[in-house]
C-alpha cells in the first residue's frame, strides 16, 4: 500500500508539472498575440485553456481521492493540499493568459498595445515567460534558488505595472479612452500572472524548506 500511495504522490507532482508547462506555453502564445495582433495564435490560447482547466479538475479530483483512501499525515498530507492549492492557482495563471489572448482578439487588426508603452509590455510579456519557465523547472526540482528567482522577476512586473498607471494618468497621455482601458487591464493581467507564480513558488519552498512564507489572498 505505501508503494502506490508514493506512486500517486509522484503522479500528482508529474501532473502538476504537465499543467504548468501548458501554461508556459499559453503565456508565450498570449504575449506573442498580444504584442504582434496575431489573432490565429490568440485563438490558440484560448482554446488551450481549456485543456488547462480540464486538466486541472483531475488532478483535483486524484488528490482528493488520495486524502479520502490514504488519508495521509505530516509531509504527506502537507503535499495533497498544496498540490491542490498550487493546480488551483496554475488554473488561475491560464485564465491571466487567455486574457492577454482576448484583448488581442477583440482589437484585431488594430494592436491592442498602446504605441507608447510597447517596449513596457515587451518587457512585462518577457519577464512573464521567464517565470512561467522557472515555475515549471521549479515544481520538477524543488530547486528553492528557482523560488527566489520568481520573486525578483515578480518585483520588476511590479515595477513595469505602476509605470503603466503612472503613464497612462499622466498629464501627458494622449491615448483614446479604449487604449487606457486595454493598457491598465493587459497591465493587471501581466502582473496577476506573476503574483500567481509566486504564491506558487512560496508553497514549493514551504515543502522543500519547511518555512512558511506568508502571502496575501490573490484573485
Amino acid at each position: 500500500m505505501r508503494d502506490v500511495f508514493q506512486q500517486e504522490l509522484a503522479e500528482v507532482q508529474e501532473r502538476l508539472i504537465a499543467i504548468s508547462e501548458l501554461v508556459a506555453i499559453s503565456i508565450e502564445n498570449a504575449v506573442r498575440a498580444f504584442n504582434e495582433s496575431d489573432v490565429s495564435v490568440a485563438e490558440e490560447v484560448i482554446e488551450n485553456d481549456v485543456r488547462i482547466d480540464e486538466l486541472t479538475v483531475a488532478l483535483d479530483e486524484l488528490a482528493i481521492n488520495i486524502l479520502a483512501r490514504q488519508q495521509p499525515v505530516a509531509r504527506d498530507l502537507r503535499i495533497v493540499v498544496s498540490a491542490l492549492r498550487i493546480s488551483s492557482s496554475l488554473e488561475r495563471m491560464g485564465d491571466m493568459a487567455e486574457h492577454i489572448a482576448q484583448l488581442a482578439r477583440y482589437r484585431f487588426p488594430e494592436r491592442a498595445v498602446p504605441k507608447g508603452l510597447r517596449s513596457t509590455f515587451a518587457e512585462m510579456g518577457r519577464l512573464d515567460v521567464e517565470i512561467a519557465h522557472k515555475l515549471t523547472e521549479l515544481l520538477r526540482t524543488q530547486d528553492v534558488r528557482l523560488a527566489e528567482e520568481i520573486r525578483n522577476e515578480d518585483d520588476k512586473i511590479d515595477e513595469l505595472h505602476v509605470s503603466v498607471f503612472d503613464k497612462v494618468l499622466g498629464e501627458t497621455w494622449k491615448g483614446k479612452p479604449l487604449a487606457t482601458v486595454d493598457a491598465t487591464l493587459a497591465s493587471r493581467y501581466h502582473e496577476r500572472f506573476a503574483d500567481h507564480a509566486v504564491s506558487i513558488a512560496k508553497k514549493v519552498q514551504y515543502l522543500a524548506t519547511g518555512a512558511w512564507i506568508p502571502e496575501p489572498d490573490l484573485p
